[in-house]
């Protein structure tokens, strides 16, 4: 009877223990606007503190020669990102952070770097997962030695979910990643400082242009289906030296994930395929891919094994920007702009059971708190912005009709170099879904309030 009791006691113990530890790590979810919290607020002081772009004064030709107009320059260049030694696979949480077996194709970091005269910057793109928030930790303290800043550096990825890991620091990285190692963090970031050294040795005048493509055959809502909508454009920016030599930096909605999980080798996916492709068939002497507003979009897989699918989504790509690319308009346009807008944060709202959520102690445990920001960067009369999530597809139409409207074409990155999880459409926050509720880090109105500020950016860029 005694051994019962001393039994149930322990019991009780063990239940009180986890009920107390259940209070201090879970409360319910939020539901304030966006446009009501401390957060909205903080982002709108940063936003007053940017800068716009300075106004061209008219010139009096009768009383002083106008000033030479300083000529927009740019270089490329790709250095290799595969590792010495193989490390984790980063892409798929059901891989506990399995090391890859084999190479299927090498990954790459590539870097185009854009100057006219008093602004320099770089668009980088790496074959990775995304642009780890602590290779961006990195990229800040050595980018001074090029000349360069965080703030100057437009960061993107391809998002193939078979490249290099050993990058996230805490358990929501390791789960995607696998375990930590410091060096591969140097590693990505020294390959990214090389990429941008090349580029800037081979600047040269150059012109820019802009297309995009409708190809909807390629890319699904994976969300809603067709209770939902498209991102179905291919969009680019051709940029043309003096010499001949033309670069394309394309982008697109679909997710890189033609290789499912239990292929474990290292790969680009389709987007390596399609930059190859382009490459090789002489469309573009340097070909360069970013992830674009790929929350909610699937690629549209036809074939019958994972590198079947992947060929043909390639192929379905690279054919349509071939029939369109020799048409480009190319314009003699020094316009080059960029901003950062550091974006503040309601506590994180990562749903665990019904509408509860972890407490940020909790959170920070398992992701971690690193700083984000939206970048805007304008070549010409493009606007690349880039999202620090997997920006839903679903938000582009409204976005880039505002663009269009003030004489710009809009061009929505994702993985700037931080993460905050998906961003989809607010309507959609209720739903039961590993978009909505398992990734859906900030919302409700993440949304909404992302893109209020990306409509502010335009505005100013504008």
């Amino acid at each position: 009877m005694k051994i019962a009791r001393v039994g149930l006691y322990l019991l009780l113990g063990l239940l009180g223990l986890l009920v107390l530890f259940l209070a201090l790590s879970l409360t319910t979810a939020s539901d304030t606007p966006y446009l009501q919290t401390e957060a909205y607020l903080e982002t709108r002081r940063n936003f007053d503190g940017l800068k716009p772009l300075p106004p061209q004064p008219p010139v009096d030709s009768s009383k002083t020669l106008p000033k030479p107009i300083p000529t927009l320059r740019a270089g490329w260049a790709k250095v290799p990102l595969t590792p010495p030694n193989a490390t984790p696979t980063a892409g798929y949480g059901v891989r506990n952070g399995q090391t890859y077996g084999g190479i299927h194709d090498s990954v790459f970091v590539r870097a185009i770097v854009l100057e006219n005269g008093p602004i320099r910057t770089a668009l980088v793109s790496a074959d990775l997962l995304i642009i780890p928030p602590t290779v961006t930790a990195k990229l800040k303290e050595k980018l001074p030695s090029l000349g360069l800043t965080l703030e100057q550096t437009y960061l993107g990825a391809t998002h193939t979910h078979n490249s290099l890991g050993g990058w996230g620091e805490r358990l929501a990285g390791r789960v995607f990643a696998g375990e930590f190692n410091a060096a591969t963090v140097d590693f990505i970031a020294d390959r990214i400082l090389e990429a941008i050294v090349v580029a800037q040795r081979r600047l040269m005048p150059a012109q820019t242009g802009y297309a995009q493509v409708y190809q909807a055959d390629m890319v699904r809502n994976r969300l809603v289906g067709d209770d939902g909508t498209l991102d179905p454009f291919i969009r680019m920016l051709k940029i043309r030296k003096i010499t001949g030599e033309t670069a394309l930096l394309c982008t697109y909605a679909a997710h890189s994930t033609t290789i499912e999980p239990r292929e474990v080798v290292l790969s680009r996916d389709w987007p390596g395929a399609l930059v190859d492709s382009l490459e090789k068939q002489k469309t573009v002497n340097f070909a360069q891919y970013m992830a674009g507003a790929v929350g909610s979009m699937a690629p549209l897989e036809e074939g019958k094994t994972d590198w079947e699918e992947l060929r043909n989504m390639a192929l379905g790509l690279q054919l349509e920007i071939q029939r369109v690319i020799r048409q480009i308009p190319l314009r003699t346009d020094n316009t080059l702009h960029v901003v950062s807008l550091p974006v503040s944060l309601r506590e994180p709202q990562w749903r665990v059971f019904g509408n509860l959520k972890m407490r940020h102690w909790l959170w920070k445990r398992v992701y971690g708190d690193y700083p984000v920001e939206l970048k805007a960067l304008r070549v010409g009369n493009t606007l690349f912005i880039g999202a620090p999530c997997d920006f839903s597809g679903e938000l582009m139409a409204e976005l880039s009709a505002k663009a269009r409207q003030r004489g710009l074409n809009l061009i929505v990155t994702s993985f700037n170099g931080g993460y905050i999880g998906y961003v989809t459409p607010d309507k959609y926050w209720s739903r039961d879904s590993y978009e909505t509720y398992t990734m859906n880090w900030y919302g409700p109105g993440s949304a909404s309030f992302l893109t209020h500020f990306m409509e502010k950016l335009i505005r100013l860029l504008s």
